[in-house]
C-alpha cells in the first residue's frame, strides 16, 4: 500500500495553456497602462500661494521658540526670557510686514498720493530704525503724483528687506527725478551683494519666503513699465529701481 494525498490530477493538456494565458495577462496590464492619462505637469506657484506657504513654514519656528520661552519662565532669568521673546516676536512682525507688502492691495491709489507722502509711509511700515536710514527726496520727485500702489510695495519692500537681512548696516535712499523717470535708489553695505540680487532675476517667485520681497520688486517695477538695475561701490550694494513718470 502506498499512501498519498488525495488530490485531483490535472490534465496534461492544461499546462500547455500557461504561457498564453500568461502572455495575455502581460499585454492586458500593458495595455491599461498606455490608456492612463500622462500626469498634468506641475503648476507654478503664484506669488500669493508661494507666499502663503513661506509664512506656514518660517513661522513654525519662532512660534515654537515663544512657546519653550512660554513654559520656561519659571526655570530661568525673566530679564534673558524677555529679551528673546522680543527678538521673536521682532522677527515675526518683520514677516508680517513684508507679506502685506508683497500681498494683495489695490494697484490704483484713488485720486493718487504725492511720491514724498508714499516715500514717509513706507519708511514707517519697513520698521527700520530711524538711526539706521538715510532719506533725500529730490523737490522735483517729492510733488510726484503716485497713482498705483504697487510704487509703495516696491519702496517698502526695499527697506523691508534691508532691514530683516542688512545686519543693521545703515541704509541711504535717495529719490530723484530724471527726464520723465522717476529713480528709487537704496544703498547698504551688505557682506554679501551677490545672495541679494540673485532675487531680482528670477521669473518665477522663490518656494519659500527668503527673497519674496526682492522678487516681487523686480516684477511691480517690470509691470510698472520699469526697470531694476543695481551697481557695488565703496558705499555698498545699491539697488535702484526706474519708473516712468505718466
Amino acid at each position: 500500500m502506498t499512501l498519498a494525498p488525495d488530490t485531483p490530477r490535472t490534465a496534461r493538456s492544461g499546462s500547455g495553456r500557461l504561457l498564453p494565458d500568461l502572455v495575455r495577462v502581460v499585454r492586458a496590464h500593458v495595455a491599461r497602462a498606455a490608456r492612463r492619462p500622462a500626469p498634468e505637469p506641475e503648476v507654478p506657484p503664484t506669488p500669493e500661494s508661494a507666499l502663503l506657504r513661506a509664512m506656514c513654514h518660517d513661522m513654525k519656528s519662532p512660534l515654537a521658540s515663544l512657546e519653550a520661552l512660554l513654559r520656561s519662565l519659571d526655570r530661568a532669568q525673566h530679564d534673558e526670557l524677555l529679551d528673546l521673546a522680543r527678538a521673536q516676536t521682532a522677527h515675526l512682525s518683520s514677516m508680517l510686514r513684508t507679506a502685506d507688502a508683497s500681498g494683495g492691495a489695490a494697484r490704483r491709489a484713488p485720486g493718487g498720493r504725492l511720491l514724498d507722502d508714499v516715500v514717509r509711509a513706507s519708511v514707517a511700515a519697513s520698521g527700520l530704525p530711524p538711526r539706521q536710514l538715510t532719506v533725500g527726496v529730490q523737490d522735483c520727485a517729492a510733488g510726484v503724483t503716485v497713482g498705483d500702489a504697487r510704487v509703495q510695495r516696491i519702496l517698502t519692500n526695499l527697506l523691508e528687506n534691508a532691514h530683516r537681512h542688512g545686519d543693521g548696516a545703515p541704509v541711504l535712499l535717495t529719490v530723484a527725478c530724471r527726464g520723465d523717470w522717476v529713480r528709487l535708489a537704496l544703498t547698504q553695505d551688505v557682506a554679501h551683494p551677490e545672495r541679494v540680487v540673485q532675487y531680482l532675476r528670477h521669473d518665477a517667485p522663490p518656494v519659500d519666503l527668503t527673497g519674496l520681497g526682492l522678487w516681487s520688486v523686480q516684477r511691480h517695477a517690470h509691470d510698472l513699465g520699469g526697470t531694476v538695475v543695481w551697481a557695488t561701490s565703496a558705499a555698498g550694494l545699491t539697488l535702484c529701481v526706474q519708473l516712468p513718470d505718466r
